[in-house]
């Protein structure tokens, strides 16, 4: 794949940094507005109403991911089971629930999407390309799905 056909992003003031889940587009999902996905899926870790709230309500995406990776606080035992799915409805939440955001998605053709951050190597792809690049993936498995209702339309 050469490189055109592939758009990296990370940091929300990237050309892609819509693509981010810090970036500031809210959602709706289980009956309440998440600022940001990134709020949605680190609210999501916890059984605990009253952790979720608390996430959800965090001034920025950068403190809501840090409530949600503070280990003082009981994880959901399911969640590296569910986690995925978790950011599915996330991602999908927010390029259903914006339409420029949906046309910019579709707008990156059949480019590879990788999330280029060495500080991930599950969600993005570790700096160096050995990640797992999972939120890319997903991104990229909403993009066909959006295509797929497109032309059903």
């Amino acid at each position: 794949m050469s490189e055109k056909n592939v758009i990296k992003f990370y940091s929300v003031n990237d050309e892609y940094g819509e693509l981010s889940n810090f970036a500031a587009f809210p959602i709706k999902l289980k009956g309440k507005r998440w600022p940001t996905s990134e709020h949605y899926f680190q609210g999501q870790k916890f059984h605990d109403a009253g952790h979720r709230e608390e996430v959800r309500k965090a001034k920025t995406p950068m403190i809501a991911a840090r409530l949600g990776r503070d280990r003082k606080k009981k994880l959901r035992r399911d969640w590296d089971s569910i986690k995925d799915n978790v950011m599915r409805d996330a991602v999908m939440a927010k390029f259903t629930q914006h339409h420029e955001l949906r046309e910019r998605l579709l707008a990156t053709g059949d480019a590879k999407l990788i999330e280029h951050t060495s500080n991930d190597d599950y969600w993005g792809d570790g700096g160096d390309g050995s990640g797992k690049n999972i939120l890319g993936r997903i991104l990229m498995e909403v993009r066909e799905k959006l295509r797929e209702q497109k032309a059903n339309e």
